[in-house]
């Protein structure tokens, strides 16, 4: 008989002799520690959720202005004080944890669902995403909406990450200050999910949910020195998610610890029938299981490098002297660990892409340094972009007249002024397609993506050395497992300082565990052990206990 899925073990571990500190730091508490708090009594939802509040009011709308929350719950504290009655549990592990959701996943209450847009302005959805309900069932407070760059960075060609027409641009925490001419900051907060990355290091949150289609999670995670997991497609429903592109698309945590994303990883990982790709789910019953500092012993991890084949080092071979320093010393904990490194580049056909998997595209914004050249984004993402969002309009947006990409695409174009800061040229070509996915320039480029990214790329490589996991800087490998549909684990790595020549503070940077479909629970592990041994992250100055 199969065994019941644990959705975690933490909070029934909790006892009532458990130590709770005198004041939690929400400035960096683990969302752990908060939980025991929480179940011991020692701190009530309602004060918590004032305490996030608190926090986004001093430093989100006010002090650096970091702008990562578009739009506060207005029912918030009364569900907290609903929830003030109800300790996290096994049955209801997050009870009273706040958590902020970025704002493409739908919420049937009053807060819009709006992907950034101007043209989705108001906009509300006809029911929960899968996974807010399950974060409901859980017992977890939905704090807000986390600003994104706008539809997730794929409505026009380099529109700066965390920028969107309705909520403004992000700043990253650790960088708020420095902009350039246009008021675009010269250290990004990654995106897309730059709101629920800097919301979380920042501690306005306990949590966050972000979304990923190819570098959405790992980019912002890794600027912001947060740890998150970009699951297996299938993992987690997307239902009621506004989409790029269902080959790619996911949800995943972002959080302060590794614990804190596997914990989110038990509540979310669940069959959806709302969401076919989850039927072929495999996952374990407790993701928090076995996390140990000896995890990483006997392990073998790939470092796609080969400075005798530099033509073909695309992953390592281009990196800057701070991060190539940052990597090597990464590379030095995880031997000391007792982990086996097997340098060898990634086979180039992984890497490099396939014949028609991209699509010439004229850039026309008037801010890029590229204007007036051609971009090639992917043809997936063009031609699931309009056949996905459009079925989300239909299905699941209210409150709108807004009802496919044709429709945004106007209104943007009536609204130029304000909603076309940067263009809109992913969302004309994409527009131009049928919408249907009968294409076979489509079939064609998927077809090569699984080739080049799975079979050629991630699957050759770890079976031919015998991998455990890939080790990646940043979010460098984030476009070959997404293409796969392969997980990723990024936890912090240290910091590095720099843009473009230009001399910035010190900035985040992570370390990426890749692997196989299915593999979280392993590379979870493998990232607890580095975390452990390095303990590197720190969050951003200046944004203290209140």
């Amino acid at each position: 008989m199969k065994k019941p899925i644990r959705r975690d073990v933490r909070p029934a571990a909790a006892s009532a002799n458990a130590e709770v500190p005198s004041m939690l730091k929400l400035e960096n508490a683990p969302m752990s520690d908060i939980i025991d708090a929480l179940a011991v009594g020692g701190i009530t939802a309602t004060a918590l959720a004032k305490g996030y509040l608190a926090r986004v009011e001093a430093y989100d709308r006010d002090g650096p202005m970091l702008n990562s929350v578009r739009a506060l719950n207005p029912d918030a504290l009364t569900i907290a004080a609903k929830l003030d009655d109800t300790r996290p549990s096994a049955k209801r592990p997050l009870a009273g944890v706040p958590i902020l959701l970025k704002d493409n996943i739908a919420t049937a209450d009053k807060q819009p669902t709006t992907a950034g847009s101007l043209a989705l302005e108001g906009a509300r959805a006809s029911d929960d995403a899968t996974i807010v309900k399950l974060l409901r069932d859980a017992g977890a407070l939905i704090l807000g909406k986390a600003n994104l760059t706008e539809f997730a960075n794929m409505i026009a060609i380099d529109m700066p990450a965390g920028y969107s027409s309705l909520g403004g641009q992000v700043k990253n925490p650790y960088v708020p200050t420095l902009a350039d001419d246009h008021g675009i900051p010269v250290v990004d907060p990654g995106g897309s999910s730059s709101g629920s990355a800097v919301a979380a290091a920042a501690g306005l949150c306990a949590a966050s949910i972000g979304t990923e289609t190819s570098g959405s999670l790992l980019h912002p995670a890794s600027r912001n020195g947060l740890v998150t997991v970009k699951p297996t497609v299938g993992l987690i429903s997307r239902a009621g998610i506004v989409p790029i592109a269902h080959s790619q698309d996911t949800a995943g945590p972002m959080t302060r610890t590794v614990r804190d994303a596997a914990m989110l990883l038990n509540v979310l990982a669940a069959k959806d029938p709302l969401d076919p790709t989850t039927e072929r789910q495999r996952r374990p019953a407790d993701y928090t299981a076995d996390l140990a500092r000896d995890a990483m012993k006997g392990a073998r991890i790939g470092v796609p490098s080969d400075p005798a084949d530099p033509l073909n080092d695309c992953y390592y071979g281009k990196l800057p002297p701070d991060g190539a320093k940052l990597m090597t010393e990464t590379i030095k904990v995880l031997e000391d660990l007792g982990a086996v490194i097997v340098r060898a580049n990634m086979p180039t056909l992984g890497w490099i892409g396939g014949p028609g998997t991209t699509m010439a595209v004229l850039n026309r914004n008037p801010l890029s340094s590229h204007k007036g050249t051609v971009a090639r984004p992917p043809v997936v993402f063009l031609y699931e972009l309009k056949h996905d969002l459009n079925l989300y309009l239909k299905d699941w947006a209210t409150n709108t007249n807004i009802k496919t990409i044709a429709d945004i695409v106007a209104f943007n174009q009536a609204n130029a002024g304000k909603a076309l800061r940067f263009g809109q040229d992913h969302f004309l070509a994409a527009d131009l397609t049928r919408g249907d996915l009968s294409e076979r320039e489509y079939k064609s480029a998927r077809a090569m993506d699984l080739l080049s990214a799975r079979t050629r790329g991630m699957d050759a490589y770890m079976k031919q050395h015998k991998l455990d996991a890939v080790l990646f800087a940043g979010a460098m490998g984030a476009a070959i497992a997404a293409k796969a549909g392969y997980p990723s684990v990024m936890v912090p790595g240290g910091f590095v300082s720099g843009v473009d020549g230009k001399d910035t503070p010190d900035y985040p940077l992570g370390v990426t565990f890749a692997g196989r479909a299915w593999s979280e629970h392993k590379l979870l592990r493998l990232a607890y052990a580095y975390e452990q041994a390095s303990r590197v992250r720190k969050p951003p100055p200046g944004l203290l206990t209140l």
